[in-house]
């Protein structure tokens, strides 16, 4: 099998540059040490999760692969610091974050040799964990889904290249090896993707929900402010729509009623949930109304993914739903992305050989 060293297969010690997202409800035991046992980074998604079913998560994966993987945490969340703790002791190869982790965590997490690699969305947020002693960061521009960005990969992951000397992975709109070609030929480590793992057989999302996402075109995800108060992407669904041309009564209703069901399913007392709320508030520099908003992510995202009801939840997506169109195992999936990288890079390589073959023209 062919490889790609970089400066994330080395730092992570996996075979190839190709990192796993965390996604919620997605993002589980299965799909993530199958993405390890092929060579890649699968990072497990725990912000759906308690204290308690992470642990167990961790286990599970562990049984299922010896290679290395990472877990993905709010840095928000009340508890972080026991989710930190539960990984170093469990030898969790890489924690990933959402939002940037606070300065001591990082230092919790090098001293005991743990990978940080947060996830960002612009060069200045880069600059930042970089400085607080992140290893490297995950890029995500405009066209992937759930919660994004405006500017697009092909600029965003130039400017936090430029910004920082840490490996960079990008993320938002990967799908093969031509686009892992071409991070690797802006100076990325490596590529992070979501939406073309979650349609793999290796994922837990109901075959009926993955036949939704392959018959949509390019232009079938939306960025909604609806679904949670920031911006969001999913796919265009009847409810996504019926929420964009809804009143912001309706929805604060909806997220209020969510939260309960969130409270219930996860057991949060509500001195908890309201704790997270104000340091998610202060972190984001949201409303009030937006923070109630954000309690309908996990349970519509959770209707969609898990239950595959789509007429009562939504479906995260990144703009490359619209150009996929198979399900592959995953190890079939990163054997097939290596391949075509390796053929597209000595393609290139071949360009300039050409180039420096040929005679100019004559005088």
């Amino acid at each position: 099998m062919s490889r790609l060293r970089t400066p994330l297969t080395e730092l992570v010690g996996i075979e190839h540059p190709i990192v796993q997202t965390g996604m919620g409800w997605v993002a589980g035991p299965g799909l993530v040490a199958a993405t390890a046992n092929a060579g890649g980074l699968g990072i497990l998604a725990s912000a759906t999760m308690t204290l308690e079913e992470l642990e167990v998560a961790i286990a599970k994966t562990k049984a299922k692969t010896d290679k290395p993987f990472g877990v993905n945490i709010r840095a928000d969340l009340s508890d972080a610091p026991d989710r930190i703790e539960l990984m170093i002791r469990e030898g969790v190869r890489v924690a990933s974050f959402a939002l940037a982790p606070k300065k001591e965590l990082i230092a919790r997490l090098k001293d005991n040799g743990v990978v940080v690699m947060p996830s960002i969305g612009a060069a200045k947020h880069a600059i930042k964990v970089a400085s607080w002693g992140a290893d490297a960061v995950i890029v995500q521009g405009g066209e992937g889904g759930g919660h994004t960005g405006s500017v697009a990969t092909t600029l965003l992951l130039p400017s936090v290249l430029d910004a920082v000397d840490i490996p960079v992975v990008a993320g938002g709109g990967f799908f093969d090896g031509r686009g892992l070609a071409a991070a690797l030929a802006y100076g990325a480590a490596g590529v992070a993707m979501g939406t073309r793992f979650l349609l793999t057989q290796d994922s837990s999302v109901p075959d009926s929900v993955k036949q939704q996402y392959l018959s949509r075109g390019l232009q079938d995800t939306v960025v909604s402010l609806k679904v949670d108060g920031m911006p969001h992407r999913v796919l265009n669904t009847e409810l996504v729509d019926k929420l964009e041309h809804s009143g912001s009564y309706r929805g604060l209703a909806a997220a209020v009623s969510n939260a309960v069901k969130f409270k219930g399913m996860t057991g949060m007392k509500w001195s908890t949930m309201i704790k997270d709320g104000l340091a998610m508030r202060k972190q984001k520099d949201l409303t009030w109304s937006q923070v109630i908003m954000a309690a309908n992510t996990p349970m519509l995202l959770k209707a969609g993914l898990v239950e595959g009801n789509t007429q009562a939840g939504v479906l995260a997506s990144g703009q490359v739903a619209g150009i996929i169109d198979d399900l592959p195992t995953v190890a079939e999936l990163i054997d097939r992305i290596i391949d075509e990288a390796i053929a597209r890079i000595d393609t290139i390589a071949a360009l300039r050989d050409g180039a420096e073959a040929t005679p100019g023209p004559s005088a």
